[in-house]
């Protein structure tokens, strides 16, 4: 029985998406949706996808459909996830999930009364580099950690046009690639910090264009994490323990992590190559939970994205940064 999926939006994470499913055997592409009749035929057109709609309510009438993915701006998950839920459309959302916590928790009870899957779409979790450094972790290879630092961040330029910079589209470093280094944060050590210090400088639209997180836990680790969408400021995430360290090259989309003892000797370097593109592998767990009448798994529960989006909105709430409509 193969999955038969939809999709909602069609920048380029849902190209890259498209392009991890031909590698999923459960998994068929049915349909696909834009806000305009024309952008949903042109990227119907450039990947073989039989049917388009130039509208969103058009694709969730569908019958055929039984799970969509939505990729659209961040300011819009809340009322497309609502609209696939409302239609019992299974629903794997790009993050952040909704622009606060209480819209997340929402669509996770809409979700759990409509009998249907939902998850947000943290694909890292699901990288099989990121299974192998937890591995480590749970085989105390580098001791107790005492020091985690992790960083993303490129440069994107600063016009009111771009949706990174759109307080409107919920922009900013923080929503966009900010929650990956909290994210990763919380699934190497596992716990939730007992106080959150956030500093951030903001562009002329009012958004956070680079920031420093620092978590801190008590009898526990130093934890510094960097976002940033106006500086090439690194991808890597380092975790320092008292017998060693694992640095994980580009953590966010890892193929490969190295394991050094405490001198700096390298103890051991493990790759491990996608089958397509990393996106498959979130793909299959949405699959198998659907397929098995699952509401969601272990992996990125639906109360791990409602404590990330807790998170998320401490930090905007230290900065008073508050969105359009927002919470």
């Amino acid at each position: 029985m193969k999955i038969r999926w939809g999709i909602i939006g069609t920048g380029y994470i849902s190209k890259a998406f498209v392009e991890a499913m031909k590698v999923v055997e459960d998994a068929q592409l049915i349909a696909v949706a834009s806000r305009t009749q024309e952008r949903a035929n042109q990227f119907a057109k450039e990947y073989g996808i039989t049917t388009s709609y130039g509208s969103y309510e058009e694709l969730v009438h569908d019958p055929r459909i039984d799970a969509v993915y939505i990729a659209t701006p961040h300011s819009e998950h809340f009322a497309n996830a609502s609209l696939c839920i409302a239609h019992r459309k299974h629903v794997l959302c790009e993050k952040p999930m909704t622009l606060n916590q209480e819209d997340t928790k929402m669509l996770a009870e809409l979700a759990k009364d409509a009998n249907v899957f939902l998850m947000e779409a943290m694909w890292t979790k699901f990288l099989p580099i990121t299974n192998h450094v937890k591995q480590w972790l749970e085989q105390d290879v580098i001791g107790t950690i005492e020091f985690m630092d992790a960083k993303f961040g490129f440069i994107a330029e600063e016009t009111k046009e771009s949706r990174l910079y759109n307080k409107a589209l919920g922009g900013g470093a923080l929503l966009d690639v900010g929650l990956y280094p909290i994210t990763y944060a919380l699934e190497v050590l596992g716990k939730m910090p007992n106080e959150i210090h956030a500093v951030a400088k903001f562009s002329e639209t009012g958004v956070d264009k680079v920031n420093a997180l620092q978590f801190e836990y008590e009898d526990g680790p130093v934890v510094t994490l960097h976002s940033s969408i106006c500086g090439e400021i690194g991808t890597d995430a380092v975790i320092t323990g008292t017998k060693g360290k694992i640095v994980v090259e580009d953590f966010y989309g890892a193929t490969k992590a190295t394991r050094y003892d405490q001198t700096g000797a390298l103890v051991e370097k493990v790759e491990l190559a996608f089958d397509a593109n990393g996106y498959e592998y979130e793909i299959r767990e949405v699959n198998a939970c659907i397929l098995q009448g699952e509401l969601e798994r272990s992996i990125h529960p639906m109360k791990d994205a409602e404590m990330i989006m807790g998170i998320l909105d401490t930090i905007r709430k230290k900065w008073g940064l508050v969105y359009p409509g927002g919470k």
